[in-house]
């Protein structure tokens, strides 16, 4: 019997990329739940075996702006309050983290591009350890603190939280492990085209090292969502 996976995806092409695979050999049904396209309100948050809250370039912080964020912070609510297995990324982990207590706020600066994560204890006796070494890319200006309760997993010279696992069922992944840069990162560069310009990042750089690193991220990042798909508690 296949199992179903919610997707709450806030840019078309920030989708799950080369995770969706793994879903999918896993048994998984995969449905996409789009801002501005898809209400919300359908979305059971207690019903699906997997929620996957993926990235966006707003903040947690910003509900006035963008109403959404708080009919996404009520649903992780009730997601979380029952343990029920849930993966945030980039904006998504930021929101699991804000739910949980933590504080999510702007860093100063912005970290864009590949580089490797520097992974804890906690991270290497986990899932993270497949991507230690591989450069995983980087896309954001704000950060959360981690929840009290959870374990700190991973961090980079520009950002001292990239990951936290809180008990087995939860995960927020502050990089983009999803991201298929084998097939190249074009919308990626055409779509945050003002945001990496005001950041002075080339995006010819960006599109050789996801060229480069692509491959290997692929394989390290599909082999970590395997291994922690395994290790939750239904």
């Amino acid at each position: 019997m296949l199992k179903a996976a919610a997707v709450i995806r806030h840019l078309h092409f920030e989708d799950l990329g080369t995770l969706e695979a793994v879903l999918t050999a896993s048994g998984y049904r995969v449905h996409y739940y789009d801002i501005g396209v898809s209400e919300l309100w359908t979305l059971d948050p207690e019903s699906p075996d997997l929620m996957v809250v993926l990235g966006g370039p707003v903040g947690v912080y910003e509900t006035e702006a963008y109403p959404f964020l708080e009919e996404e912070r009520q649903l992780l609510k009730r997601r979380l309050a029952l343990g029920r297995p849930t993966l945030g990324i980039c904006l998504g982990a930021q929101m699991i983290a804000q739910v949980l207590g933590a504080k999510v706020a702007p860093m100063g600066h912005k970290e864009i591009g590949f580089s490797p994560l520097l992974l804890t204890g906690a991270g290497r006796a986990g899932p993270l350890r497949h991507l230690e070494g591989v450069p995983v890319l980087h896309w954001h200006g704000d950060a959360f603190a981690i929840p009290g309760g959870a374990d700190s997993l991973a961090a980079t010279a520009l950002c001292a939280t990239q990951g936290f696992a809180f008990g087995r069922n939860v995960l927020g992944l502050q990089f983009h492990p999803e991201v298929n840069a084998c097939a190249g990162i074009e919308r990626w560069l055409v779509g945050h085209a003002a945001e990496i310009a005001a950041a002075g990042i080339d995006p010819c750089a960006l599109r050789r090292d996801a060229a480069a690193h692509g491959p290997a991220l692929r394989d390290a990042a599909r082999k970590m969502l395997t291994e922690w798909l395994e290790g939750t508690v239904f």
